[in-house]
């Protein structure tokens, strides 16, 4: 998502580095996430270039080789739909 909320222009990527490990996260055209906090409970609402964008999301941390604690982080003026609570997505390979 743009600045103001609407969705990423098509092929728009944002690559991270972590531990000289990059991570390239891409956006599809049209994507809309939007989060919600409903006390109790997390709603994640995406049509379905935003679920895929998700998906993509998660994948690229679950890649090998990316480090422990790599993350992303969206926001309603990064990545998510204006007036989303923030969602951060993260990899930690800790075990209970």
């Amino acid at each position: 998502m743009t600045s103001d909320g609407s969705p990423p222009a098509e092929g728009i990527e944002v690559t991270v580095v972590t531990d000289g490990v990059a991570q390239v996260f891409k956006w599809e055209e049209g994507a809309r996430v939007e989060v919600r906090n409903l006390s109790s409970e997390v709603v994640i609402e995406a049509n379905a270039a935003g679920l895929r964008t998700l998906a993509g999301h998660l994948l690229t941390l679950a890649t090998a080789g990316v480090p422990d604690g790599s993350h992303l982080h969206l926001e309603d003026s990064n990545g998510l739909a204006r007036g989303s609570v923030g969602l951060v997505l993260e990899r930690s390979d800790e075990e209970d």
